[in-house]
């Protein structure tokens, strides 16, 4: 039951989804919801900046091939098998879904849930710390050049490539920089009030989600949507998480990386972000079009969360079977910490 368990986001996600379905913005709220949208990004991006501690970042810094591959998984990986997925095109369903395929294959890993699942299955959480911030912060600049790179990007307010990434770094970058060049004297208000701050970041996907999907359903999502691609998209999200993962496994042991940090490449290198993607959705596409474009990134969220928990539980009783075994053993010691670590 653990397993079918919806992430709390996801509940609120699948509302606002309804909300925005029943009641989208129109008129003179367009405008206004437009503008919040907007100052809740930065107020996003200006908090993930003040959270991230260099210290952290630092103990975590020197596992230069653990986190290479981390970089190669989410910025190659993910994306060849996007081009490969369009490529073989299996079903007749929207040319956005499969342009949210690639989108989704494009983005940096996500921050908290890479790290929590990492140190619940034990493994090893200051390289995850590292590589997952270090992912954030380079998807910045690599996903909008990835979207030029790899899509026909037609945004109704952009004349190019650099004026998408101009508005990247205006919008997502800047507040972000702003707000770790701040942590000096705000560091311990954020320590203090984490629980507020991830509800900030909850309610600028939201507003996000709600925007997009107001003007999706003006221009008649959900008479391009129906059951059977969602169930698809369901089975895509599937069929790409379990690839990535057993890719990523693969070269774990292959490399011969010790059991925490297998654990770090395996839920490091196969996540993504929607507390990225959907903000930066809303500036790389035109406004009709984001709604349909983030299904598949809404879809593979909750798809990650589900699996990956169920694996970090399995990693987690191992690791607890291996520690008691060798405690039988009489050798408690270096086991204790390589499955604790």
């Amino acid at each position: 039951m653990r397993f079918f368990r919806l992430d709390p986001l996801m509940v609120k996600l699948i509302i606002t989804v309804l909300l925005a379905s029943f009641l989208p913005a129109r008129g003179h709220f367009v405008d206004f919801f437009e503008w919040l949208t907007t100052a809740a990004i930065a107020l996003l991006f200006f908090m993930h900046g003040a959270k991230l501690s260099r210290e952290k970042i630092i103990a975590g810094g020197s596992h230069w091939r653990l986190h290479l591959w981390v970089m190669f998984s989410t910025f190659v990986l993910f994306p060849i098998l996007g081009l490969l997925f369009v490529w073989w095109h299996p079903l007749p369903v929207s040319a956005e879904i499969y342009t949210g395929f690639l989108y989704l294959c494009i983005l940096p890993a996500t921050v908290q849930s890479a790290i929590a699942l990492t140190s619940l299955a034990g493994g090893n959480v200051a390289a995850a710390v590292c590589s997952a911030s270090a992912s954030s912060l380079l998807g910045v600049f690599i996903s909008p050049l990835l979207v030029g790179l790899v899509m026909n990007v037609h945004n109704d307010a952009a004349g190019g490539n650099l004026e998408q990434i101009g508005k990247i770094m205006l919008q997502l970058l800047l507040p972000f920089v702003l707000g770790h060049i701040s942590r000096r004297w705000i560091a311990g208000w954020v320590e203090k009030h984490r629980g507020l701050i991830g509800k900030t970041d909850q309610a600028s996907i939201l507003l996000v989600v709600y925007s997009a999907f107001s003007e999706a359903v003006v221009n008649g999502i959900w008479h391009r949507v129906g059951a059977g691609t969602l169930l698809y998209i369901v089975a895509g999200s599937l069929g790409l998480l379990f690839v990535v993962l057993l890719v990523n496994l693969l070269a774990a042991r292959v490399f011969g990386f010790n059991r925490p940090d297998e654990i770090t490449i395996l839920f490091c290198g196969s996540k993504k972000s929607l507390a990225n993607g959907v903000p930066m959705a809303n500036i790389l596409f035109p406004s009709a079009s984001v709604g349909i474009i983030v299904l598949p990134l809404m879809i593979f969220h909750q798809v990650q969360l589900m699996i990956c928990s169920v694996l970090a539980q399995r990693y987690k009783k191992a690791g607890e079977k291996l520690a008691e075994k060798q405690v039988q053993k009489g050798k408690p010691g270096k086991a204790m910490v390589e499955s604790q670590k």
